[in-house]
């Protein structure tokens, strides 16, 4: 989540759509911006409204992404998280250890099948279609940009925003590009289908 009240600006970041490198591309350029005391990084369009309602008139942006790309994205990350702690790497160690979802993730889904099939039951995260975080009563985002266009889509909040569009747009924490569909078994591919149906009509995504 990042404000910028001189923009009149905000904007949602849902997990593993890009938002970390909207944020880096912003934040050089928007030195004033800030986050809510209270809130997670991660915060739905309601919750945000609901602490701060005067940012219902904020221009609100945020990104997408391909459901069961999403997910495999998610499961890598925290499988790289795995090798870098492995090695030794303190940060993944600090986010492999305790109670958190990574060190969950972890432990107790030892393969993306499981992951799929069963961490959603466990974590809500994992079953909150992504149109949850960008709707709030009445409002939704005034544009959703989305991972498989994020350089367009990134230059149109640029723009928007009176910024240069010309730079390279960055992609922090972005995986090798794989073909998700290998990754999923029938069963497995009907399960998202069925969590993020509102997603799917929404954003029209298919498998």
């Amino acid at each position: 989540m990042l404000v910028s009240d001189t923009h009149r600006f905000l904007f949602v970041h849902v997990q593993k759509t890009g938002g970390v490198s909207v944020e880096h591309l912003l934040r050089p350029h928007l030195p004033e911006a800030r986050t809510l005391a209270g809130l997670s990084r991660h915060a739905k369009l309601g919750q945000i409204l609901t602490l701060e309602p005067a940012l219902a008139d904020y221009w609100t942006v945020g990104f997408v992404r391909n459901p069961w790309a999403r997910l495999v994205s998610w499961y890598g990350m925290i499988q790289r998280f795995r090798q870098l702690a492995d090695r030794g790497a303190p940060k993944a160690q600090r986010f492999l250890t305790g109670g958190g979802f990574m060190a969950a993730v972890a432990r107790d889904y030892p393969d993306f099948e499981s992951f799929v099939l069963r961490g959603p039951d466990d974590w809500p995260r994992l079953r909150t279609a992504q149109i949850r975080y960008l709707c709030a009563g009445d409002r939704t985002a005034d544009f959703v940009g989305r991972t498989e266009s994020f350089d367009a889509d990134a230059r149109v909040v640029l723009d928007r925003l009176g910024l240069p569009t010309g730079e390279a747009i960055p992609r922090d924490n972005a995986a090798p590009p794989r073909d998700y569909r290998g990754e999923y078994s029938p069963l497995m591919r009907d399960r998202v289908a069925a969590l993020f149906a509102e997603d799917l009509e929404a954003f029209d995504y298919t498998f």
